[in-house]
């Protein structure tokens, strides 16, 4: 199967190109720095420089490779497109990708249309941004949150993805916390400098899943067609109160402190107040019962301690 994978040298993209060059298909990657052309190259991918934000660009790219198949992975939340994390700020930090999540994907779908593209894979999101009433475990017959003020455009733009791929009869796979090669390096400097407090009783919950068990989820979806909606997250969603500890101990940093929540909101906004006090988690069931899921990290409690860096 011929493959497009816009966004083929984020965090998931690195992870998700050799997978599907090791199950036979021919992967076409994009990147927007010509620089790292030669890294696709080296992942066994045929590369291509293009904007995701532009419609020329995207549908050009698209045209050229003929793809069976389309998979969206494309963000811009690296230090060198979106600066240092600012959870305070979240739709500030998130503006260029809230935009490919919104312009790029439409560029996308109509790339696809205009090239007879059947199928398409999106890059959705189900770590801590469940629908906050009810039970601490969604699925995907809830909700996404509307999210806390400060993150309000980015939950809309995630909003948007679901929408418009499900309409066009892909599929968008809600992925949970990333953690892997490259993916949780900042949390854990934040952690082992004791800069990543416990807020308030640590209830929100979490659902994590390793890039590697991810990228497996997305060639699954490619492969059999899938539509629709799937949590692609670990077993074991948790509240904060047992992950961030664990997190701490298995990369040699001392407990997080404890503050509470009036302190928090006031220096580190309300998105991370929400998560780690409000936060709901998800169920994988669907995406194990339909797609035929298995994955290597079960549990965070696994994967922090054996798949780090």
């Amino acid at each position: 199967m011929r493959v497009f994978v816009a966004g083929g040298t984020g965090v998931m993209g690195r992870r998700l190109v050799p997978q599907l060059v090791a199950r036979g298909h021919q992967v076409t990657a994009t990147t927007t720095s010509s620089g790292h052309l030669g890294l696709l190259e080296q992942l066994g991918a045929d590369g291509v420089v293009m904007d995701g934000l532009d419609a020329v660009s995207v549908g050009e790219a698209v045209a050229a490779a003929r793809p069976d198949v389309i998979v969206h992975q494309m963000t811009a939340i690296s230090r060198a497109h979106a600066g240092k994390p600012d959870i305070k700020h979240m739709d500030r930090f998130f503006a260029t990708t809230n935009r490919l999540r919104t312009e790029g994907t439409d560029h996308l779908l109509a790339a696809a249309e205009a090239t007879g593209v059947s199928h398409v894979v999106a890059q959705g999101h189900a770590s801590w941004n469940g629908i906050r009433e009810g039970g601490w475990v969604k699925t995907e017959e809830d909700p996404l949150d509307p999210g806390p003020p400060s993150m309000r455009k980015g939950m809309a733009a995630m909003r948007h993805v679901q929408d418009v791929v499900v309409e066009a009869g892909g599929a968008v796979l809600r992925y949970g916390g990333f953690y892997g090669p490259g993916a949780t390096d900042d949390v854990v400097e934040l952690v082992r400098r004791r800069q990543f407090p416990l807020i308030g009783g640590g209830t929100g919950y979490s659902s994590w899943i390793h890039l590697d068990d991810a990228a497996s989820a997305t060639v699954l979806a490619v492969e059999q067609k899938a539509t629709g909606v799937f949590n692609i997250v670990d077993d074991e969603p948790a509240p904060a109160s047992e992950w961030l500890p664990y997190l701490a101990a298995c990369t040699g940093a001392k407990r997080p402190v404890r503050i509470p929540t009036w302190l928090a909101r006031l220096v580190a906004g309300d998105v991370a107040v929400t998560m780690m006090t409000e936060g709901r988690g998800f169920s994988n069931a669907k995406a194990k019962r339909e797609l035929g899921w298995e994955l290597r990290y079960s549990s965070w409690r696994q994967g922090f301690k054996e798949g780090l860096p």
